[in-house]
């Protein structure tokens, strides 16, 4: 609103200031008497204002026709816009066109959905008039056997009744025209009453007879009905034989399916089992063979380097691994190698990829301490090349802690011979290379101190002693275990290596 009245004020100002600049130049042209184009002085003021007023109506455009755009649209596009307005007016008229068209079509819907609602109330109406009638025929039926079984009994009065007048006409012969009149009239009514009970009985005959058809019909749809239900169980009976039976031949055949896929599951096992036999027994042979004739030179799960290692840097434990596996190779080369062949520098045994190394670097690159070894992936002949490894890092963490018992045994130096002996301590001995190796420490044992002194000692007690096999010192994964051997009796430590 603000920028409204601005506006306006500005356009006044400015008709205002280029009337007056106008006015003057007029004046002065007119007292100057200036010819412009050749005029007159007169005719020269004129123009001059005529320009003014040029001037002020381009100015007043110029300035609405830049301040308010839907104006200069207005006025440019006019002719369009009316366009687009006739085209609009004409889509309305259309669209209303629709509407009223799709107002008819749902009008005349509704009427339809009212006339068929229209003809449902009288179908329904119908169907119960034809209800009311049947008990009206019903109701009709049961007074007419009411009105046979009142006549009935009406007869069986009238026929009291005679008896008795009989037994009068007997006994008083003076009163005889009476009951003779008395008679006519009954047997009058008695013709009356047979014929009324005729025609109730004919009506009630017809009524029975018609209720007897419509029971017979209602008999015959039922025995229909009853025929059709019949037919259907005998076909789903048979259906369900037929299902029945073969679901049976179905579930024989799966269950012999599942013996012969058993026995193919059992015979592949048994297939792959012989097949795993026979390769380890040709490779057991293999590498007897080769033992005999004296060519194997690396075996299976022996170590080819290792070493703890402890990497501060990551980017170190490439370097670290790559120098293990450069040890690894120059050891293998060195045990492949024929006695007396001189050992490239460079010479590659071992087959190491690319993965393998940053697996292991990956592994060992938080920092701890680990004790990497490098194994041979199988048995190797001398002059083999190239060879598979594998590598295994394990924490270098205490495994056995001083003074922890590895293994224990008796023995009974009275009744046995020193080769005995010796065979229970290597037994013992053994055990306790078994724990270490189960622990991960692949290094020998060593005996901490004289194993002989041990024996000579223990040949000097005539009793059975308990002898065991404990660590030394704290134990790495790294290894070397020390074990220590103690004779003990009675719980007390007699002598130790």
């Amino acid at each position: 609103m603000a920028t409204g009245y601005i506006l306006i004020i500005a356009i006044l100002v400015l008709g205002g200031v280029i009337a007056t600049v106008g006015d003057r130049i007029g004046t002065r042209v007119g007292k100057k008497r200036l010819s412009l184009f050749n005029l007159r002085p007169k005719n020269t003021a004129v123009l001059v204002t005529i320009l003014t007023g040029l001037g002020i109506s381009a100015s007043t455009l110029g300035i609405l026709f830049l301040a308010d755009e839907g104006l200069r649209k207005g006025v440019f596009e006019l002719e369009d816009i009316q366009k687009d307005l006739r085209r609009k007016r004409v889509q309305l008229e259309n669209t209303a066109q629709q509407l009223d068209t799709t107002k008819a079509e749902l009008e005349q819907a509704r009427k339809e959905q009212a006339k068929a609602q229209q003809d449902l109330q009288e179908i329904n109406k119908s169907l119960q008039a034809a209800n009311a009638k049947q008990q009206q025929t019903q109701a009709q039926l049961n007074r007419t056997i009411n009105q046979q079984a009142q006549t009935q009994a009406q007869l069986q009065d009238t026929q009291k009744q005679l008896s008795q007048v009989a037994n009068q006409y007997e006994k008083a012969i003076t009163q005889l025209q009476n009951v003779y009149q008395e008679r006519n009239r009954q047997l009058e009514e008695i013709k009356r009453l047979k014929a009324e009970r005729q025609k109730l009985y004919e009506q009630a005959k017809q009524a029975v007879a018609e209720a007897q058809a419509a029971i017979d019909k209602r008999d015959r749809e039922l025995a229909k009905r009853q025929e059709v239900i019949q037919q259907r169980d005998q076909t789903i009976a048979k259906l369900d034989a037929v299902i029945q039976k073969r679901n049976l031949e179905i579930t024989a055949r799966e269950k012999i399916i599942a013996q012969r896929e058993t026995r193919l599951k059992e015979l592949e096992t048994q297939q792959d089992f012989l097949e795993q036999e026979v390769a380890r027994l040709e490779k057991y042979y293999q590498s007897y063979r080769d033992l005999r004739l004296g060519k194997l030179a690396l075996v299976r799960g022996q170590v080819l380097a290792a070493g703890v290692v402890r990497i501060k840097e990551p980017a170190a434990a490439r370097q670290a691994v790559i120098q293990l596996l450069k040890e690894a190779n120059k050891n293998a080369s060195i045990e492949l190698s024929e006695p007396g062949t001189t050992i490239l520098p460079n010479f590659q045994v071992l087959r190491v990829t690319e993965e393998q190394v940053e697996q292991l670097s990956n592994q060992i690159k938080d920092g701890r301490d680990y004790v990497v070894r490098i194994f041979s992936a199988g048995n190797y002949v001398r002059g083999e090349k190239p060879i598979e490894f594998f590598a295994d890092a394990s924490l270098n963490e205490i495994v056995f802690s001083g003074g922890e018992v590895l293994a224990t045994t008796t023995a009974d130096p009275k009744n046995m011979t020193s080769y005995q002996l010796r065979q229970r301590l290597e037994l013992l001995i053994s055990a306790s290379q078994f724990r270490a190796r189960n622990a991960g420490i692949l290094e020998d044992i060593q005996i901490d101190g004289t194993f002989l002194r041990f024996i000579a000692q223990l040949r000097q007690y005539d009793q059975a002693i308990d002898i065991k096999a404990v660590a030394a010192q704290d134990t790495y994964t790294a290894g070397p275990l020390k074990v220590k051997l103690l004779a003990i009796k009675n719980g007390q430590v007699i002598f130790s290596t």
